[in-house]
């Protein structure tokens, strides 16, 4: 059995006997017992020095859920009997997709150097999407404008292929940017952790793909103005009771979500709901894209710091070896074409 297969045997285990675990108030008594165990008291969320509700730490956002519900899935929740079945599935999968000894298989063995998303930290989430209205667990229909400027991005993209220029890749293989620091802000394959830091007047958050960093101010600024636009948007923050909500604007369309347009507004909700839990809430109003606003949740899971940096672009030796790979090859067909013609 690989070392890859015997994380997913450790995950899978781990993940049963987590689901099955009894809360405390379904603990058979002893019979010795005089009286039943006083209840636990009820969780609180501690507060910063300053008084917030404290959010700091090391989260994963990392999960098996999609964002969209299946098409062949017509309920809101598995059972906890599925997911673990879904997960054992998952695992398996991940396991097949690559021949040992292969190229793919050393080049993506994510286990080896512990990116495997079954080697960390998991909030277990018993949805069948991470997107929770609609009901339906789907993105709405595009607009006529969304679909539009969609056909225009497509045509955009076969004008400069992948292979005749850097600008021809995806920003995230340029290493401009990445899924991880959205908005919002979803797993990918691995390297899905961030670390949030608060004072008085700020929160930060650290996202560990690529070190981006979110700095977001409480100290009710306006938005920077319409002409200023940015990747990853302006944000500004606010306190709704316990829970932090970040209102983001002013995006430049470069990086869009799901083939979302520079108008989007994007508001982020942020609640800690117990020890090693922090709920992240997101709702995407975009009427240049879609014909209705959407939202979706994902939990995070406290994990274990520190965060080390990830040097994406000064390690990026794959960007120029696809393209000099590229020129290779047309000399190659280049002088075959000569010889045969002589």
């Amino acid at each position: 059995m690989t070392p890859r297969a015997l994380t997913h045997v450790g995950v899978v285990a781990f993940l049963a006997a987590a689901l099955w675990t009894a809360p405390a108030s379904l603990i058979a008594q002893r019979p010795d017992a005089a009286k039943p165990e006083p209840p636990a008291k009820p969780w609180k969320v501690s507060r910063t020095a300053g008084g917030q509700p404290d959010l700091q730490g090391f989260w994963t956002n990392t999960t098996y859920v999609p964002l969209e519900r299946p098409k062949n899935v017509t309920k809101e929740f598995y059972t906890k009997e599925e997911v673990a079945e879904n997960i054992k599935r998952a695992a398996a999968t991940e396991e097949e997709q690559t021949e040992p000894g292969t190229v793919a298989d050393v080049h993506y063995d994510f286990t080896q150097f512990g990116l495997d998303r079954s080697q960390g930290p998991l909030a277990l989430n018993l949805r069948t999407a991470l997107i929770v209205d609609p009901p339906d667990g789907r993105i709405p229909p595009m607009t006529a404008e969304g679909l539009r400027r969609a056909a225009e991005r497509a045509e955009s993209r076969k004008r400069l292929g992948p292979l005749d220029a850097a600008q021809g890749q995806p920003l995230s293989v340029r290493c401009i940017i990445m899924d991880r620091i959205g908005p919002p802000m979803l797993a990918g394959a691995y390297n899905n952790n961030y670390q949030i830091v608060q004072t008085p007047g700020y929160v930060m958050i650290l996202v560990e793909m690529i070190h981006d960093v979110r700095i977001i101010p409480l100290d009710g600024r306006p938005q920077l103005p319409a002409s200023v636009r940015q990747w990853t948007g302006s944000y500004r923050g606010r306190w709704e009771g316990d829970t932090l909500v970040v209102e983001s604007t002013n995006f430049n369309g470069k990086n869009p979500f799901q083939g979302s347009s520079e108008n989007l507004r994007l508001t982020e909700r942020f609640t800690r709901v117990d020890e090693n839990t922090i709920r992240y809430q997101f709702t995407i109003d975009d009427p240049s894209t879609w014909t209705r606003p959407w939202s979706a949740e994902v939990p995070w899971a406290k994990t274990i710091g520190p965060l080390f940096e990830h040097a994406c672009h000064e390690g990026n030796y794959g960007l120029g070896n696809i393209l000099a790979g590229a020129r290779a090859e047309e000399r190659r067909a280049a002088e075959a074409g000569s010889a045969t013609a002589k």
